[in-house]
Protein backbone atom coordinates (compact mmCIF):
# COMPACT_ATOMS: atom_id res chain seq x y z
CA UNK A 1 0.00 0.00 0.00
CA UNK A 2 2.73 2.09 0.71
CA UNK A 3 4.04 2.72 -2.92
CA UNK A 4 0.08 3.18 -4.02
CA UNK A 5 0.39 6.09 -1.54
CA UNK A 6 3.65 7.71 -2.39
CA UNK A 7 2.65 7.17 -6.06
CA UNK A 8 -0.78 9.24 -5.78
CA UNK A 9 0.68 11.87 -3.57
CA UNK A 10 3.26 12.41 -6.04
CA UNK A 11 0.54 12.85 -8.82
CA UNK A 12 0.87 16.07 -10.05
CA UNK A 13 -2.34 16.66 -11.80
CA UNK A 14 -4.04 18.27 -8.76
CA UNK A 15 -1.75 20.60 -8.42
CA UNK A 16 -1.89 21.22 -12.27
CA UNK A 17 -5.69 21.85 -11.62
CA UNK A 18 -5.41 24.26 -8.70
CA UNK A 19 -2.88 26.18 -10.38
CA UNK A 20 -5.29 26.67 -12.88
CA UNK A 21 -8.15 27.72 -10.67
CA UNK A 22 -6.10 30.03 -8.10
CA UNK A 23 -3.92 32.03 -10.66
CA UNK A 24 -4.70 35.28 -9.68
CA UNK A 25 -4.90 34.14 -5.42
CA UNK A 26 -1.34 33.41 -6.79
CA UNK A 27 -0.64 36.60 -9.01
CA UNK A 28 -2.11 38.61 -5.62
CA UNK A 29 0.19 37.01 -3.39
CA UNK A 30 3.05 37.52 -5.81
CA UNK A 31 2.28 41.08 -6.63
CA UNK A 32 2.44 42.06 -2.52
CA UNK A 33 5.44 40.14 -1.35
CA UNK A 34 7.05 42.20 -4.50
CA UNK A 35 6.45 45.29 -2.97
CA UNK A 36 6.74 44.22 0.32
CA UNK A 37 10.38 42.33 -0.01
CA UNK A 38 12.42 45.48 -0.67
CA UNK A 39 11.68 47.51 2.44
CA UNK A 40 12.32 44.42 4.38
CA UNK A 41 15.79 43.76 3.18
CA UNK A 42 16.48 47.90 3.27
CA UNK A 43 15.47 47.66 7.03
CA UNK A 44 17.73 44.64 7.17
CA UNK A 45 20.56 46.31 5.70
CA UNK A 46 20.12 49.07 8.13
CA UNK A 47 19.77 47.23 11.16
CA UNK A 48 22.84 45.21 10.04
CA UNK A 49 25.09 48.26 9.88
CA UNK A 50 23.31 49.84 12.88
CA UNK A 51 24.34 46.63 15.13
CA UNK A 52 28.11 47.11 13.57
CA UNK A 53 28.81 50.90 14.69
CA UNK A 54 27.86 49.31 18.21
CA UNK A 55 29.71 46.72 18.19
CA UNK A 56 32.90 47.11 20.06
CA UNK A 57 35.59 45.47 18.05
CA UNK A 58 38.29 47.23 15.98
CA UNK A 59 38.12 46.41 12.25
CA UNK A 60 41.46 47.83 11.56
CA UNK A 61 42.74 45.37 14.28
CA UNK A 62 41.78 42.87 12.61
CA UNK A 63 43.27 44.54 9.00
CA UNK A 64 46.37 45.00 10.45
CA UNK A 65 46.71 41.35 12.77
CA UNK A 66 49.31 41.01 15.04
CA UNK A 67 51.17 44.07 13.58
CA UNK A 68 48.31 46.65 14.96
CA UNK A 69 49.73 47.50 17.99
CA UNK A 70 52.76 48.57 15.78
CA UNK A 71 51.11 51.06 13.64
CA UNK A 72 51.39 54.94 13.45
CA UNK A 73 48.32 57.00 13.72
CA UNK A 74 48.60 58.27 10.22
CA UNK A 75 48.75 54.61 8.80
CA UNK A 76 45.78 53.97 10.90
CA UNK A 77 43.73 56.58 9.55
CA UNK A 78 45.16 56.22 5.93
CA UNK A 79 43.75 52.44 6.40
CA UNK A 80 40.77 53.67 7.95
CA UNK A 81 39.82 55.50 4.80
CA UNK A 82 40.35 52.93 2.62
CA UNK A 83 38.36 50.52 4.09
CA UNK A 84 35.46 53.04 4.89
CA UNK A 85 35.99 52.36 8.63
CA UNK A 86 36.07 56.13 9.58
CA UNK A 87 32.09 56.83 8.39
CA UNK A 88 29.29 57.00 9.94
CA UNK A 89 27.26 54.00 10.00
CA UNK A 90 24.65 55.92 7.93
CA UNK A 91 27.37 57.15 5.66
CA UNK A 92 28.83 53.30 5.18
CA UNK A 93 25.43 52.25 4.76
CA UNK A 94 24.33 54.41 2.38
CA UNK A 95 28.01 53.57 0.33
CA UNK A 96 27.26 50.08 0.88
CA UNK A 97 24.09 50.12 -0.60
CA UNK A 98 24.93 52.84 -3.61
CA UNK A 99 28.02 49.82 -4.36
CA UNK A 100 25.25 47.35 -4.19
CA UNK A 101 22.94 48.63 -6.57
CA UNK A 102 25.74 48.67 -9.23
CA UNK A 103 26.58 45.04 -8.35
CA UNK A 104 29.60 46.33 -5.96
CA UNK A 105 28.44 44.17 -2.55
CA UNK A 106 32.21 45.89 -0.91
CA UNK A 107 35.41 44.38 -0.46
CA UNK A 108 36.35 41.65 2.20
CA UNK A 109 39.32 42.75 4.25
CA UNK A 110 39.11 39.29 5.91
CA UNK A 111 39.37 37.13 3.29
CA UNK A 112 41.17 40.16 0.43
CA UNK A 113 38.74 39.78 -2.63
CA UNK A 114 35.59 41.18 -3.19
CA UNK A 115 32.27 39.89 -1.06
CA UNK A 116 30.98 38.99 -3.89
CA UNK A 117 33.52 36.26 -4.70
CA UNK A 118 33.45 35.15 -1.35
CA UNK A 119 29.56 34.57 -1.92
CA UNK A 120 29.59 33.24 -4.99
CA UNK A 121 32.43 30.85 -4.19
CA UNK A 122 30.71 29.35 -0.91
CA UNK A 123 27.42 29.97 -1.57
CA UNK A 124 26.76 26.84 -3.81
CA UNK A 125 28.13 24.59 -1.33
CA UNK A 126 25.49 25.96 1.26
CA UNK A 127 22.33 25.50 -1.23
CA UNK A 128 24.05 21.65 -2.15
CA UNK A 129 24.15 21.34 1.68
CA UNK A 130 21.03 22.53 2.83
CA UNK A 131 18.57 21.09 -0.19
CA UNK A 132 20.09 17.72 0.30
CA UNK A 133 18.95 17.93 3.67
CA UNK A 134 15.79 19.27 3.18
CA UNK A 135 15.13 16.48 0.86
CA UNK A 136 16.01 13.76 3.20
CA UNK A 137 14.12 15.23 6.14
CA UNK A 138 11.04 15.16 3.35
CA UNK A 139 11.01 11.83 2.12
CA UNK A 140 11.79 10.39 5.94
CA UNK A 141 8.61 12.21 7.24
CA UNK A 142 7.14 11.33 4.01
CA UNK A 143 7.77 7.18 4.70
CA UNK A 144 7.15 7.63 8.64
CA UNK A 145 4.01 9.61 8.09
CA UNK A 146 2.38 6.83 5.88
CA UNK A 147 3.88 3.66 8.17
CA UNK A 148 2.29 6.03 11.27
CA UNK A 149 -1.17 6.84 9.32
CA UNK A 150 -1.56 2.92 8.74
CA UNK A 151 -2.04 2.42 12.38
CA UNK A 152 -2.90 5.60 14.32
CA UNK A 153 -2.11 5.19 18.34
CA UNK A 154 -0.39 1.97 17.10
CA UNK A 155 3.07 0.60 18.44
CA UNK A 156 4.90 2.10 14.48
CA UNK A 157 3.07 5.24 15.35
CA UNK A 158 3.71 5.79 19.26
CA UNK A 159 7.89 4.50 18.81
CA UNK A 160 8.06 7.65 15.80
CA UNK A 161 6.43 9.82 18.02
CA UNK A 162 8.43 9.34 21.10
CA UNK A 163 11.63 8.99 18.46
CA UNK A 164 10.81 12.88 17.49
CA UNK A 165 10.02 14.28 20.73
CA UNK A 166 13.55 12.94 21.82
CA UNK A 167 15.13 14.11 18.35
CA UNK A 168 13.16 17.62 18.90
CA UNK A 169 14.82 18.73 22.34
CA UNK A 170 18.65 17.70 20.72
CA UNK A 171 20.66 20.83 19.44
CA UNK A 172 21.53 20.66 16.11
CA UNK A 173 25.63 21.09 17.37
CA UNK A 174 25.17 17.91 19.41
CA UNK A 175 23.71 15.91 16.53
CA UNK A 176 26.39 16.77 14.26
CA UNK A 177 29.06 16.06 16.81
CA UNK A 178 27.28 12.52 17.87
CA UNK A 179 27.09 11.70 14.37
CA UNK A 180 31.03 12.30 14.31
CA UNK A 181 31.86 10.44 16.82
CA UNK A 182 29.74 7.41 15.93
CA UNK A 183 29.94 7.25 11.94
CA UNK A 184 33.20 8.96 11.78
CA UNK A 185 35.51 8.35 14.60
CA UNK A 186 34.21 5.20 15.97
CA UNK A 187 33.32 2.91 13.30
CA UNK A 188 35.49 5.03 10.61
CA UNK A 189 32.43 4.21 7.99
CA UNK A 190 32.64 8.08 6.64
CA UNK A 191 34.71 11.09 6.47
CA UNK A 192 34.59 13.80 9.00
CA UNK A 193 35.61 17.21 7.30
CA UNK A 194 35.56 19.02 3.59
CA UNK A 195 34.20 18.26 0.71
CA UNK A 196 37.17 16.35 -0.53
CA UNK A 197 40.50 14.51 0.99
CA UNK A 198 42.96 17.20 2.34
CA UNK A 199 44.76 18.07 -1.34
CA UNK A 200 42.38 16.85 -3.74
CA UNK A 201 39.68 18.15 -5.96
CA UNK A 202 36.50 16.96 -5.00
CA UNK A 203 35.05 14.43 -7.65
CA UNK A 204 31.54 12.91 -7.60
CA UNK A 205 32.01 10.10 -5.56
CA UNK A 206 34.42 11.90 -2.66
CA UNK A 207 31.36 14.59 -2.29
CA UNK A 208 28.79 12.05 -1.93
CA UNK A 209 31.27 10.57 0.61
CA UNK A 210 31.63 13.90 2.39
CA UNK A 211 28.51 14.86 2.00
CA UNK A 212 25.99 12.24 3.75
CA UNK A 213 27.19 12.81 7.54
CA UNK A 214 26.42 17.16 7.02
CA UNK A 215 23.13 16.24 5.53
CA UNK A 216 21.73 13.46 7.67
CA UNK A 217 22.96 15.61 10.78
CA UNK A 218 21.26 18.65 9.45
CA UNK A 219 17.67 16.90 8.41
CA UNK A 220 17.91 15.03 11.67
CA UNK A 221 17.52 18.69 13.19
CA UNK A 222 14.48 18.89 10.84
CA UNK A 223 12.76 15.57 10.90
CA UNK A 224 11.06 15.74 14.58
CA UNK A 225 9.26 19.17 13.70
CA UNK A 226 8.01 17.74 10.64
CA UNK A 227 6.72 14.55 11.44
CA UNK A 228 5.37 15.39 14.64
CA UNK A 229 3.35 18.26 12.59
CA UNK A 230 2.50 15.62 10.05
CA UNK A 231 1.08 13.26 12.84
CA UNK A 232 -1.29 15.52 14.44
CA UNK A 233 -2.86 16.39 11.29
CA UNK A 234 -2.93 12.54 10.38
CA UNK A 235 -4.77 12.53 13.79
CA UNK A 236 -6.71 15.12 13.13
CA UNK A 237 -7.51 13.92 10.01
CA UNK A 238 -8.75 10.41 11.19
CA UNK A 239 -11.24 11.62 13.58
CA UNK A 240 -12.92 13.91 10.96
CA UNK A 241 -16.21 13.52 9.36
CA UNK A 242 -15.01 13.12 6.04
CA UNK A 243 -12.92 9.93 6.74
CA UNK A 244 -15.91 8.21 8.68
CA UNK A 245 -18.42 8.77 5.40
CA UNK A 246 -15.42 7.63 3.01
CA UNK A 247 -14.96 4.34 5.00
CA UNK A 248 -18.30 3.51 5.21
CA UNK A 249 -19.06 3.93 1.74
CA UNK A 250 -16.44 1.06 1.14
CA UNK A 251 -14.08 3.17 0.07
CA UNK A 252 -10.30 1.17 0.01
CA UNK A 253 -7.78 2.46 2.81
CA UNK A 254 -5.38 3.93 -0.01
CA UNK A 255 -8.34 5.64 -1.29
CA UNK A 256 -8.88 7.18 2.24
CA UNK A 257 -5.27 8.16 2.95
CA UNK A 258 -4.61 9.91 -0.12
CA UNK A 259 -7.64 11.64 -1.18
CA UNK A 260 -9.31 12.13 2.28
CA UNK A 261 -6.42 12.35 4.73
CA UNK A 262 -3.20 13.17 2.97
CA UNK A 263 -5.34 16.07 1.46
CA UNK A 264 -5.55 18.00 4.07
CA UNK A 265 -2.73 16.64 6.26
CA UNK A 266 0.11 18.45 4.87
CA UNK A 267 -1.36 21.84 4.59
CA UNK A 268 -0.01 22.94 8.06
CA UNK A 269 2.85 20.88 7.64
CA UNK A 270 3.80 23.01 4.74
CA UNK A 271 2.84 26.58 6.30
CA UNK A 272 5.13 25.77 9.04
CA UNK A 273 8.14 24.67 6.34
CA UNK A 274 7.85 28.41 5.78
CA UNK A 275 7.59 29.35 8.99
CA UNK A 276 10.60 27.36 10.04
CA UNK A 277 13.31 27.98 7.63
CA UNK A 278 15.19 30.34 9.01
CA UNK A 279 15.98 27.28 11.38
CA UNK A 280 17.22 25.62 8.89
CA UNK A 281 19.82 28.46 7.65
CA UNK A 282 20.97 28.69 11.32
CA UNK A 283 20.90 24.91 11.66
CA UNK A 284 23.07 24.76 8.16
CA UNK A 285 25.64 27.38 9.71
CA UNK A 286 26.31 25.22 12.54
CA UNK A 287 26.94 22.11 10.83
CA UNK A 288 28.66 23.50 8.13
CA UNK A 289 31.20 24.56 11.43
CA UNK A 290 31.25 21.23 12.69
CA UNK A 291 31.97 19.48 9.68
CA UNK A 292 34.82 22.56 8.12
CA UNK A 293 32.28 22.02 5.23
CA UNK A 294 33.27 24.26 2.38
CA UNK A 295 30.10 26.99 2.82
CA UNK A 296 29.17 30.44 4.09
CA UNK A 297 29.23 29.53 7.77
CA UNK A 298 32.45 29.77 8.02
CA UNK A 299 32.91 32.68 6.11
CA UNK A 300 30.37 34.53 8.44
CA UNK A 301 32.31 33.17 11.42
CA UNK A 302 35.74 34.98 10.59
CA UNK A 303 33.78 38.00 9.01
CA UNK A 304 32.61 38.39 12.79
CA UNK A 305 35.41 37.69 14.12
CA UNK A 306 37.47 40.13 12.48
CA UNK A 307 34.69 42.96 11.97
CA UNK A 308 34.52 42.38 8.30
CA UNK A 309 31.25 44.10 8.03
CA UNK A 310 30.80 44.37 4.37
CA UNK A 311 30.26 40.48 4.11
CA UNK A 312 28.60 40.37 7.67
CA UNK A 313 25.88 42.46 5.68
CA UNK A 314 25.78 40.57 2.55
CA UNK A 315 25.86 37.36 3.81
CA UNK A 316 22.36 39.06 6.61
CA UNK A 317 21.01 40.23 3.06
CA UNK A 318 21.19 36.74 1.79
CA UNK A 319 20.05 35.07 4.37
CA UNK A 320 16.55 37.09 4.80
CA UNK A 321 16.11 37.35 1.14
CA UNK A 322 16.00 33.46 1.31
CA UNK A 323 13.51 33.49 3.91
CA UNK A 324 11.17 35.87 2.14
CA UNK A 325 11.44 33.93 -1.36
CA UNK A 326 11.17 30.40 0.93
CA UNK A 327 8.42 31.55 3.13
CA UNK A 328 6.71 33.15 -0.27
CA UNK A 329 7.17 29.69 -2.05
CA UNK A 330 5.65 28.22 1.29
CA UNK A 331 2.51 30.20 1.23
CA UNK A 332 1.80 29.40 -2.91
CA UNK A 333 2.17 25.46 -2.18
CA UNK A 334 -0.40 26.22 0.82
CA UNK A 335 -3.17 27.94 -1.58
CA UNK A 336 -2.17 25.29 -4.28
CA UNK A 337 -2.74 22.12 -1.64
CA UNK A 338 -6.14 23.40 0.47
CA UNK A 339 -8.57 25.36 -2.36
CA UNK A 340 -9.77 26.93 1.53
CA UNK A 341 -7.10 28.74 2.20
CA UNK A 342 -7.39 32.00 1.54
CA UNK A 343 -3.72 34.20 2.14
CA UNK A 344 -3.90 38.39 2.54
CA UNK A 345 -0.35 39.33 2.93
Amino acid sequence: MGSVVVARLLDPRPVIRRLRERRSDLARLSARRAVAAPLVLLAVTVGAFVLAATSPLEPLAAHFGAGYERTTVAERAAAAAALGTDLTWWQAWWTWVVGLAAGDAGFSYSYRQPVLEVVTQRLPWTVLLSATALALALAVTLAAGVAAARRPHGAVDRALAATAVLLSAVPPFVLAMGSVAVFAVTLGWLPVTGAAPPGQDPTLATLARHLVLPAVALAAGQVPWMLLALRRSVLDAEASAPVAEARARGLNEPTVLTGHIAAVSWTPLIALLGARLPELIAGSLVVEAVFAWPGLAAATVDAALEADFALLAAVTLGASATVLVGTWLADCLLLLADPRVRIDA
